[in-house]
């Protein structure tokens, strides 16, 4: 592997310093805590507890809403959602008032940290389990960029490198545990064959959402995710590992989903005009069908929106309810991308538009998603130990958009 040359990059006011080894950072989609801590208590995931034990494991804060979207933009900005403009997988444009995806670099307002290496000489490559993020993340940067559920398309011209199926083999289905698999292999022979040295990895949560930790699929899989980390590490990469965000059955005792249709209640209580945006919303529909732990609710002229709010916070399911205002500044969300008030629910509960927006039937077993509070705390890991300062800052609140500062600016040399 060619010498890499040690350099600073500046960031949306920040300065990282590229080490002059390779760097790899996993965003784990739905890494809940409790599989990766089952899985040691088992001990069946050596590789993830030697990255542990000889670095750094501990818990950080993501961004909410808890979806994938956002907390990806985070993640490869290091800044909170309303820095990157993102606030959600789904939005109501306040430019056309379109309802629309947040899949393109166009929503994204600031720069990432794969632009900046990239321009600083690093072979950057980009990996994705969900092509919703390849083009979203890939804004500025010179490097490899490819998806896994595209992996069949690639060409040099749009993703920096061609025919990698003759890598690592067919794509996977999407909906599958090979789609998070398949991605970490990519991962591997990019850094074995020095077409990579730095690496930004996002997984799917397709599993998590299928399956509990304790379940037996989700412990093969968690072996197999192991397995793949382990090599990134033999090829003496710094590993970092965070998610975008956890997970949770959303269900009552018999396995039932609790779901507040809060476009429908509050038309009925209200009158007609009020608009629910539910971020979470994606092409991935056998993940979540649309429903997850956080909404934005639109309201028509002349609606009191305190008299709404109060309605709202005394729903079952209902765990915190924003105005605009107070949405920005304690959930530090994108002002105009968001409407009148945002609403987050209880642990076991998701909040979806009407009965019309959401088919159940679509869902592969128990409804298990996220979005609000509950799935905010996600694992953070790195594979090399912290230096003082940044061993002091893991102690107070990290998170998990702070993974590059860390492996970039905190590890002890």
């Amino acid at each position: 592997m060619e010498e890499i040359i040690l350099s600073t990059v500046s960031l949306n006011q920040k300065n990282y310093t590229l080490p002059g080894v390779p760097v790899v950072v996993i965003c784990a989609d739905g890494w809940a805590n409790e599989y990766i801590s089952l899985g040691f208590a088992h001990g069946e995931l050596p590789n993830l507890a030697r990255l542990a034990s000889d670095g750094y494991y501990g818990l950080a804060r993501g961004a909410l809403p808890s979806f994938t979207n956002v907390n990806n933009c985070s993640i490869v900005t290091g800044t909170p959602p309303f820095e990157t403009g993102i606030g959600g997988n789904y939005i109501i444009d306040p430019e056309s008032g379109e309802e629309l995806m947040t899949n393109s670099s166009r929503f994204l307002r600031n720069d990432t940290i794969l632009a900046a290496a990239s321009q600083a000489g690093r072979k950057v490559a980009m990996v994705t389990a969900k092509d919703k993020l390849r083009e979203l993340l890939s804004k500025g940067m010179n490097g490899i960029s490819i998806s896994a559920e595209k992996a069949d398309e690639v060409s040099i011209e749009l993703n920096g490198i061609d025919n990698i199926e003759s890598l690592v083999g067919p794509k996977p289905v999407i909906y599958s545990a090979d789609a998070s698999l398949y991605v970490l292999r990519v991962g591997v022979e990019l850094l074995a064959s020095g077409r990579g040295d730095f690496l930004y990895l996002s997984l799917t949560d397709y599993m998590q959402h299928k399956y509990a930790p304790e379940a037996s699929e989700s412990r093969e899989f968690y072996r197999l995710i192991d397995f793949e980390i382990g090599k990134l590490l033999d090829l003496n990469a710094v590993v970092g590992v965070t998610a975008d965000h956890g997970m949770n059955a959303k269900c009552d005792s018999n396995g039932e989903p609790n779901v507040i249709f809060l476009e429908t209640d509050l038309v009925q209580e209200f009158g007609d005009g009020i608009r629910v945006i539910c971020p979470i919303t994606d092409p991935y529909v056998v993940h979540h069908g649309a429903l997850g732990s956080a909404v934005t609710v639109y309201l028509p002229d002349g609606v009191d929106a305190q008299k709404v709010a109060d309605w709202i916070a005394a729903l079952d399911g209902v765990a915190e309810v924003y105005s605009k205002d107070a949405a920005i500044i304690k959930l530090e969300l994108p002002g105009d991308r968001i409407g009148d008030l945002f609403v987050l629910s209880e642990r076991d509960w998701v909040i979806g538009r009407t009965p019309d927006h959401h088919d159940l039937g679509k869902l592969e077993g128990t409804l298990r998603s996220h979005g609000g509070r509950y799935e905010e705390m996600v694992p953070f890991l790195i594979s090399k130990p912290l230096n003082d300062k940044y061993a002091a800052l893991a102690k107070g609140d990290p998170r998990n958009f702070d993974i590059f500062d860390f492996i970039c600016n905190g590890i002890k040399s």
